[in-house]
């Protein structure tokens, strides 16, 4: 493909299709990577400018203090004034904020809720309990413990981390009992889709890891927590745009151009990858705080590599 054509073949078909939807869960939500100073601050100006960003460029709002976010280094001060910050940014250019509150105690993430609905953020995004391998009595009354605030909850799926595997059949449980009004998907299995649609037909199924989102569209999937958009946020929204669309035949090559890099979504070292891919496309990803170190030098290569060969295609 020569250079242009995925620029071109992105716009074209962001106009086919704008999904727009009153549902704040629905659509794109971008994990905002945060930005941090020379001397490991937040730099909150800079994080306020990307999330407008991210809202003008084809992402319908953002997820902030999730893992993509960094949230487990941050202060409680820091954690509250990046809630604060993005609800500000995100009203200002008509983009919805999902706010992270994983914490080791159902306490603390219901007071996190709290803080969450006093900034305005749209909904909460809740991972099981994390500090141990909980059983299913133990998550059932830690979504309890959550829900008796007023914001909706996107229950995370993420085993491999928390080592909680939110099945289908609990999730099924926990929407039944009204806990949580939409699941993010991250355990990679997308045969799960159809057995949650039959379980829970109405618990909205959001694609959780940016290297199946083809797959997951396509199986029913409402919308899309991402972490590519952060670099390259009209492409990404080409791609869901005709995924949702069932447009296999457009969708396929940009799905191919794309994945090398969506695969690092998946990885250990995700924050790192995302926010190089945004150095290289000329936006500031920066570094991570400690403990996470920079790529390796061999990983580093091959993201640089993928993120220029993506750009020269058009991709932006």
């Amino acid at each position: 493909m020569a250079a242009g054509d995925g620029s071109a073949r992105a716009s074209r078909v962001c106009n086919i299709l704008l999904m727009t939807s009153p549902t704040p869960w629905h659509g794109i939500l971008t994990a905002a990577a945060l930005p941090f100073t020379a001397d490991d601050a937040v730099d909150f100006e800079r994080f306020a400018e990307h999330v407008a960003w991210l809202c003008t460029h084809g992402c319908d709002g953002v997820v902030v203090n999730g893992s993509l976010g960094e949230y487990q280094t941050l202060t409680d001060d820091e954690r509250a004034q990046v809630v604060d910050t993005a609800v500000k940014a995100a009203a200002a250019v008509n983009g919805t904020v999902v706010a992270g509150v994983a914490a080791y105690g159902s306490g603390e993430s219901r007071r996190w809720t709290v803080q969450a609905a006093e900034a305005g953020a749209s909904a909460v995004m809740l991972l099981p309990p994390n500090a141990y391998r909980a059983d299913d009595r133990i998550v059932l009354e830690h979504y309890r413990e959550v829900a008796r605030e007023s914001l909706p909850i996107i229950a995370y799926n993420n085993p491999f981390d928390t080592k909680v595997d939110l099945t289908p059949q609990m999730l099924a449980t926990l929407h039944a009992e009204g806990l949580i009004v939409a699941v993010k998907e991250f355990s990679g299995d997308v045969r799960r889709a159809y057995e949650l649609a039959e379980l829970a037909p109405e618990l909205d199924l959001i694609i959780g890891a940016d290297d199946v989102v083809v797959e997951l569209a396509l199986a029913g999937a409402r919308g899309w927590i991402a972490g590519y958009p952060n670099a390259l946020p009209t492409a990404c929204r080409a791609l869901y745009d005709t995924a949702m669309a069932g447009d296999v035949a457009t969708a396929l090559p940009i799905y191919k151009d794309l994945h090398s890099l969506l695969r690092w979504d998946s990885k250990t070292q995700f924050v790192q990858a995302i926010k190089l891919s945004m150095d290289v496309a000329g936006r500031f990803g920066g570094a991570c705080r400690p403990p996470r170190l920079p790529l390796s030098p061999e990983s580093a290569a091959r993201v640089r590599q993928d993120t220029e060969i993506a750009l020269a295609k058009g991709y932006r």
